[in-house]
C-alpha cells in the first residue's frame, strides 16, 4: 500500500514541476509580446519655461524616448536659445535736394510794388496780353505786331502754356516778352505763401517746356493783391505788373464794348510809361475778339500822337 502512494506522490511531483515549468515559459513569452510604449511613462519633471507649440512642418515622434537621450529638434525649427538679432538692410543716404535757381534779377527798388507805369519813361507804350482762356485772338494780334513793328509783352497762365506749346514758340519766336500769370488764375489774397508759391513754379515750368522763360515779370490774376502776396511773389523772383488802363475787350460786345472803345480807352490814359491791359483770348458768350480788332488802329493814334513801343523789359534796366 505505500508502494502505490509513493509511486503516486512521484508522479503528482512531477507533474507539478511539469505545470510550474510550463507557467513560467508562458509568462516569459507574455512579458517579451508587451509593446514598450505599453508600460506607463512616468510624466516628466515640471519645465520652468513656456510650452513651445509645435511648427507645420514638425512631425510627431514614433514613442517616448529613451532615458537620457536629447530630445530631437523638429524638421524646419531652430533649437531653442536667444532670438538672433533682425537683419538691417542697408539703405542709401538720402540724395540732397536740388538747389533752387537764383531769382531772376529785378531793381530792388522795385520790391514791394505792383507797378502801373514805368518809372521814369519816355513817351512809350507797354502793350500787354494775358493768356488764359482760348488763343482766338493770338494769330490776329501776333500778325498786327509783325506788321507794325511793335513788340509786346505775354502773360501766360501754365494752364494756357500747357494748351498752347505752339503759341508760346510764335510768341517767343516774333521777339516778344513772356510773363508769369500763375498756374490756375485764382485769387491770390485767399492762398498760402506756400501755394503761390506752387502757382509760380509750376506756371513757369509750363511756360519753359514751351520754350519762354517768364521771369521774373508776373501779374496777379484779377489784379487780386496785397502787401502780404507782392512780397512773397517778390521771394519768388518775380516782380509784379499791374496797368494803367484795362481796356475792356474781354468784355466783348454782349458786355456793350466795341473796338473804337477799346482804342479809346487807352488814348484816353495815353502817358509815358503806360501799362495797356489786353487778353488774348475770345468772349466765352459771343467770341468776339475787340483787343485784336482794336489793336491796328490803337498803335496808328498813338504814334500819331508822338508816342513809341516797349516790352516790360524796360523796367528791369
Amino acid at each position: 500500500m505505500w508502494s502505490i502512494l509513493s509511486g503516486r506522490s512521484r508522479l503528482l511531483a512531477a507533474a507539478a514541476a511539469v505545470l510550474l515549468l510550463a507557467a513560467a515559459v508562458v509568462l516569459a513569452v507574455v512579458l517579451t509580446a508587451v509593446p514598450p510604449s505599453a508600460v506607463p511613462t512616468p510624466p516628466p519633471p515640471p519645465s520652468s519655461s513656456l510650452p513651445t507649440t509645435a511648427g507645420p512642418t514638425e512631425s510627431p515622434t514614433a514613442g517616448p524616448l529613451p532615458s537620457g537621450a536629447p530630445a530631437p529638434t523638429p524638421s524646419g525649427t531652430v533649437p531653442a536659445g536667444p532670438a538672433p538679432l533682425p537683419t538691417i538692410p542697408a539703405t542709401e543716404p538720402a540724395p540732397e535736394p536740388p538747389l533752387p535757381e537764383p531769382p531772376a534779377p529785378f531793381p530792388a527798388a522795385l520790391a514791394g510794388r505792383d507797378l502801373e507805369v514805368i518809372p521814369g519813361a519816355g513817351p512809350v507804350v507797354a502793350l500787354t496780353f494775358d493768356a488764359g482762356a482760348n488763343s482766338a485772338g493770338l494769330p490776329s494780334i501776333l500778325q498786327t505786331l509783325a506788321a507794325t513793328g511793335v513788340r509786346g509783352t505775354f502773360f501766360l497762365t501754365g494752364n494756357w502754356a500747357g494748351a498752347n506749346p505752339q503759341g508760346v514758340a510764335a510768341i517767343v519766336a516774333g521777339g516778344h516778352r513772356v510773363g508769369n500769370h500763375s498756374m490756375t488764375h485764382p485769387g491770390f489774397t485767399g492762398l498760402a505763401d506756400a501755394a503761390i508759391g506752387d502757382q509760380l513754379v509750376r506756371a513757369q515750368q509750363a511756360i519753359q517746356a514751351g520754350g519762354g522763360d517768364p521771369r521774373p515779370l508776373f501779374r496777379f490774376p484779377f489784379g487780386d493783391r496785397d502787401a502780404r502776396t507782392i512780397a512773397t511773389v517778390n521771394a519768388y523772383g518775380y516782380l509784379p505788373v499791374r496797368w494803367a488802363v484795362d481796356t475792356l475787350g474781354w468784355k466783348g460786345s454782349s458786355g456793350g464794348i466795341t473796338a473804337q472803345i477799346v482804342a479809346d480807352r487807352a488814348l484816353a490814359r495815353l502817358q509815358p510809361g503806360e501799362i495797356v491791359l489786353m487778353h488774348i483770348g475770345s468772349n466765352p458768350d459771343d467770341g468776339t475778339t475787340l483787343d485784336a480788332d482794336a489793336l491796328p488802329g490803337m498803335i496808328e493814334r498813338m504814334r500819331q500822337a508822338g508816342y513809341g513801343f516797349t516790352t516790360l523789359g524796360a523796367l528791369l534796366g
